[in-house]
């Protein structure tokens, strides 16, 4: 059970500290805060120098004014003997209540001692200060080189002050710390400024989380970015666009499936009353008869479903675009190939003419599907004995497919709708879905080229796909 009990806290902190690192709050305030206590911790160490420095300059100047006091105090009698009375304030201006005990010395400058203890050591320099150890207490030094009136020819006399260092530590003490009180207070001032800017500044994101996951929206309504921040626009404007290829994909979906349910109905309909009619006949001749129209129309049913298919595939938004690199040219040729057969059936000559390799970026087997349709169509609209041509070529930039028939042709009026879907000319006898030149549409589009139907001179159609080269 002790086991038991560690582990429940532990997993607990774990999952905090989790929670934690991935809160934006707590990121943002961390970056805030981190370097703020960085800037601060060198703040506080050149605050620290600082108050060093400060203190130091003050008891120098408190013990060159001490030396300073007790030289001037020196003084020559009239037997030529060197005296000095020295003033209380000279050694009373280091009682700060720290307990610092004072020494000092006043020699000639032939070396006799004249007041103050004998061994109190002296500095290398004149009025300047330095930190030294007498009798095993560290101490600061200041010695003082000043003429005394009276003797011969001037001569100088030496006074050497020393404090202990307890006032010099508290001051510099007193002096960090006050800084450091600043500092602290600077800290949680502005680490709370931060939780509250943090606050305010993240409520646009939490109003949009919660436009995001408000229940029953029923469309995907684009969201405002005025509400929120300018640097969260593009996220707001990134969420529009998603949203707006899900409602195209949605609409694709639907546009498909009420395409498939009115395009199915009536061949549907059909194999179901062609079934009938064969299994009610009795005579052989007129069963195989019907069970051959059901034959056809179940491959004009196969043929619609897989354009219905490949158009749903077609469609932006439907599937993940591909940037495939193909030779069209050889794609082409293996579409041609599989054709052959129904071109020799159907008694046309099936011909291609490429030059050189022409390579395209796109969707590969949806470029392949363009041609298929291309083809087909041509075939299916031909006359027996009539001609297809396919050609491949480049020009500059672009690479140019032809599909050149010379069959009926289509009336100028009619050329642009027939691109539409399910859109068939009235008295066409050839057997279609009207899906063959959108799909082909549709494909060239999302590879970012066009599509042109011309008449040639010796009539017919000729369908001129552009395709950016690769």
């Amino acid at each position: 059970m002790a086991n038991d009990n560690t582990t429940l806290p532990r997993s607990n902190l774990a999952r905090l500290w989790k929670r934690l690192r991935e809160s934006l709050r707590v990121q943002l305030l961390v970056w805030i805060i981190l370097p703020l206590i960085g800037v601060i911790c060198v703040n506080l160490l050149l605050s620290f120098q600082s108050a060093d420095t400060t203190a130091d300059l003050i008891n120098d100047q408190m013990l060159l004014a001490s030396a300073r006091t007790i030289a001037e105090a020196v003084m020559v009698d009239a037997n030529g003997t060197i005296q000095v009375d020295i003033p209380p304030a000279a050694l009373e201006m280091f009682d700060t209540g720290h307990g610092d005990r004072v020494f000092y010395r006043v020699i000639t400058a032939w070396g006799s001692l004249v007041s103050g203890v004998a061994d109190l050591p002296e500095t290398k320099k004149d009025q300047s200060a330095e930190d030294l150890n007498f009798r095993g207490d560290p101490v600061r030094v200041m010695t003082l080189n000043h003429p005394v009136v009276g003797l011969a020819k001037d001569a100088e006399i030496s006074v050497s002050v020393a404090v202990t260092l307890n006032n010099e530590k508290a001051m510099r003490q007193r002096l960090w710390l006050s800084d450091f009180t600043k500092q602290l207070l600077l800290v949680l001032v502005t680490g709370f400024v931060a939780i509250v800017g943090l606050q305010r500044g993240l409520a646009p994101v939490l109003r949009l989380r919660d436009a995001v996951r408000e229940q029953g929206r029923e469309k995907l309504d684009p969201f405002s970015p005025e509400n929120v921040q300018s640097e969260l626009r593009p996220l707001v404007h990134a969420l529009n666009d998603y949203m707006e290829r899900v409602q195209s994909q949605m609409a694709a979906q639907r546009r498909f499936v009420a395409n498939a349910a009115h395009q199915l109905r009536t061949p549907l309909t059909l194999v179901a009353t062609q079934a009938s009619v064969a299994a009610r006949e009795q005579d052989s001749n007129s069963r195989n008869e019907a069970l051959q129209a059901l034959r056809t129309s179940t491959q004009q049913l196969t043929r619609l479903a897989s354009q219905l298919l490949t158009l749903s595939r077609a469609e932006p938004g439907s599937r993940r675009p591909r940037h495939d690199k193909i030779d069209l040219a050889a794609a082409a040729r293996q579409v041609l190939e599989t054709f052959t057969e129904t071109a020799l059936q159907r008694q046309i000559d099936l011909g291609l003419d490429v030059d050189e390799p022409c390579r395209v970026e796109g969707d590969g087997p949806m470029l392949s599907e363009m041609i298929v349709n291309l083809v087909d169509n041509a075939l299916r609209y031909t006359l027996p004995g009539g001609t297809v041509t396919v050609s491949v070529s480049r020009h500059g930039a672009w690479v140019l497919l032809r599909v050149e028939d010379n069959g009926p042709g289509i009336p100028d009026q009619e050329k642009e709708q027939v691109l539409e879907r399910f859109y068939r000319i009235i008295g066409t006898q050839a057997e279609g879905s009207g899906l063959g030149l959108a799909i082909v549409k549709e494909v060239v589009e999302r590879a970012g080229g066009t599509v042109a139907l011309t008449t040639p001179v010796s009539g017919g159609l000729n369908v001129e796909v552009k395709l950016p080269a690769a």
